[in-house]
């Protein structure tokens, strides 16, 4: 039997009760779909909750769907909090947020370290792209994305955290292998610096407050690569646990 369709909701899901789709969603499931009234989807609203629903109208710009039983999905022990230095390239930036969801990050921030580049921060766009790619993956949970915020203010946000890593290129022999590091099942904090790294009082803030050097390997990645490579091992090591 074919998966059904899985469409965005943003607000509560009540069983028995009916929905109306945005307006972008109703384009589709009208135009590109060509589905019908009786025919079945799914809504989830991002927030681990799931529901079969069974569309009552749909044209162009509306498509309401009543739905049906309710299910939740907890979130799993393993959250990963990427913090990067995003780059003036938004198209980079933008294949960096959605690969993060794709990947089951919780929450994504971009950092304004001292060698960081102004980001013009485009909500309502990235949102969106986050949207398609949590529907796309199939998870239950949409990546929380939060404004630019400076080291320090970085650093008190996660201070509750134990597990807690700064990636950078400064050659001071301290640093092991983020591979070597990672621990499955467990809440985790990533600082992947700007294109020209983090400087050495940046670094030396973070690791006074408990934070560990890391690396990524020999070679030297673009900033988003390094952010996915990051998301990809901890995501692989969470594989399949709760």
């Amino acid at each position: 039997m074919a998966q059904l369709h899985r469409f965005y909701y943003n607000g509560p899901l009540t069983e028995n009760n009916a929905v109306s789709l945005d307006e972008a969603s109703a384009k589709h499931i009208w135009q590109v779909l060509r589905m019908q009234s009786d025919d079945r989807i799914m809504v989830t609203d991002g927030r681990g909750h799931i529901a079969e629903g069974v569309i009552k109208t749909v044209e162009r710009h509306q498509c309401d769907v009543v739905l049906g039983k309710v299910s939740f999905h907890p979130r799993k022990k393993h959250l990963l909090h990427l913090c990067v230095g995003f780059t003036k390239n938004n198209s980079r930036n933008e294949w960096l947020l959605e690969k993060a969801a794709e990947l089951g990050v919780t929450s994504i921030t971009p950092i304004a370290a001292s060698r960081s580049e102004k980001v013009h921060f485009r909500q309502e766009r990235w949102e969106k792209l986050l949207t398609s790619a949590l529907l796309q993956s199939q998870q239950y949970y949409l990546p929380e994305l939060s404004d630019t915020a400076t080291i320090p203010e970085l650093v008190k946000k996660f201070a509750h955290i134990e597990h807690r890593y700064m990636a950078h290129c400064i050659d001071d022999g301290e640093k092991k292998n983020l591979s070597e590091l990672l621990i499955p099942s467990v809440e985790t904090v990533i600082f992947i610096g700007p294109e020209g790294d983090f400087r050495y009082d940046e670094v030396s803030l973070c690791m006074a407050q408990g934070f560990k050097a890391v690396s990524l390997g020999e070679q030297r990645l673009r900033t988003e690569t390094a952010a996915i490579a990051a998301c990809a091992y901890f995501n692989m090591i969470n594989d399949g646990k709760e």
